[in-house]
């Protein structure tokens, strides 16, 4: 019955969130129009573009790329994952796993690792593509697998953490948290922080792991359930943490980001915005993409908020990458929409397309890697002004 009900509001919620979704006063939530940006002083240059077959289904998953030195690594929905070079963006391996890919591509040493909404984590030879074990969880794995020297760490979304053999996916230990029984559909990233893993649960909770044998380390509350609504009690941590120089920083939909000591779990401070988007560091700062697509930039020592930029609202704004000394997000009509992190401006603007860019796009030296929902993969310099 849980998974029917996640289905059920995964459904309501992109309906909120939608092109016709309606406000409390009974108003059409429309986009924003965008507005000519005045004087760009940045002009993204696309290297070379790719196929990552059709893409993820955006209602469901949301499939990033994983760049590496050599090579850049996606996957689709239909089981296919990708390997194509750095340089001019040619295929250096594909295969078919047979499976409903939902989660991934991870990298771990010699591994690529996806999961699959038939419960499965997949382990790839990054040489070719070669399978090298498939092993089977207990229930859909929507988060991307990650991993450190031998332990791969999982997440299935009935609430288990699951380490397994990088070697040959045999279970290590296994981590149990009841889950609530609404929530959103979707797991963050597991965080590896030295010999722990740092789990975001649904439950609006932090928690820290052994890496080696899944013990208990610290756990801490970033939301609490309050409200009288379905949608106000959703306290999950959906997006993937960024760890900075002294903070592991979160953002709970329940509305909260939050800076965290990563040792011992104690709380610097706490900001109330409330997002379901990964989080992104750079400058000095930290930058959330809200529910609402409000893009914040806050002070990553106190958590007050330098700017907002609010001419992007209901744009269903992808969670933000900081790039080449700006902040990027990409949006629903394939834009992507390029930021000064002093203080919010938007100063340069392009398109990738009309399809959705939902995945976070992802910074590997000076280029900038972005996929959007219909599997096109684009490698993006800039050239300043």
């Amino acid at each position: 019955m849980r998974l029917t009900v996640r289905m059920v509001l995964a459904a309501a919620l992109l309906s909120s969130l939608a092109l016709s979704a309606c406000s409390s006063k009974g108003k059409v939530r429309e986009p924003a129009k965008l507005v000519a940006v005045d004087k760009p002083t940045v002009s993204p240059r696309t290297l070379w573009t790719a196929r990552v077959g059709n893409g993820s289904d955006e209602f469901f998953t949301e499939l990033a790329p994983n760049a590496q030195i050599d090579a850049v690594y996606g996957a689709d929905l239909k089981g296919r994952v990708y390997s194509f070079s750095t340089e001019t963006g040619k295929t250096l391996w594909k295969v078919d796993t047979k499976a409903r890919i939902a989660a991934g591509p991870g990298v771990s040493g010699d591994l690529i690792l996806v999961g699959t909404l038939e419960g499965e984590v997949i382990a790839l030879k990054r040489t070719d593509g070669a399978e090298v074990w498939r092993a089977a969880l207990s229930s859909e794995v929507l988060g991307t697998p990650v991993g450190e020297g031998n332990i791969v760490v999982a997440r299935s979304v009935d609430g288990r953490v699951f380490g397994l053999s990088a070697s040959d996916g045999s279970r290590q230990w296994t981590f149990d948290r009841t889950v609530p029984e609404l929530v959103l559909r979707g797991l963050s990233r597991p965080m590896i922080i030295g010999p722990t893993v740092v789990i975001g649960m649904e439950n609006g909770r932090l928690v820290s792991l052994t890496l080696a044998d899944g013990t208990p380390r610290w756990e801490q509350a970033i939301s609490v359930p309050s409200g009288r609504t379905v949608l106000d009690r959703l306290v999950d941590i959906d997006g993937d943490m960024v760890l900075g120089e002294q903070c592991l920083y979160v953002a709970s939909f329940g509305g909260e980001v939050a800076c965290l000591e990563p040792a011992g779990g104690q709380v610097a401070w706490r900001r109330g915005v409330k997002s379901f988007n990964s989080l992104e560091e750079g400058g000095g700062k930290v930058f959330v993409s809200d529910e609402s697509s409000v893009i914040w930039g806050l002070d990553g020592r106190s958590g007050a908020a330098a700017w907002k930029q609010e001419s992007l609202l209901y744009r269903h704004t992808s969670p933000p990458a900081y790039f080449d000394g700006y902040v990027v997000v990409g949006d629903y009509e394939g834009y992507l929409h390029w930021m000064d992190p002093s203080d919010g401006r938007i100063v340069g603007r392009s398109r990738l397309g009309s399809d959705p860019i939902t995945a976070k796009p992802v910074v590997s030296g000076d280029v900038l890697y972005v996929l959007n929902s219909a599997g096109r993969l684009a490698a993006i310099q800039l050239q300043k002004k």
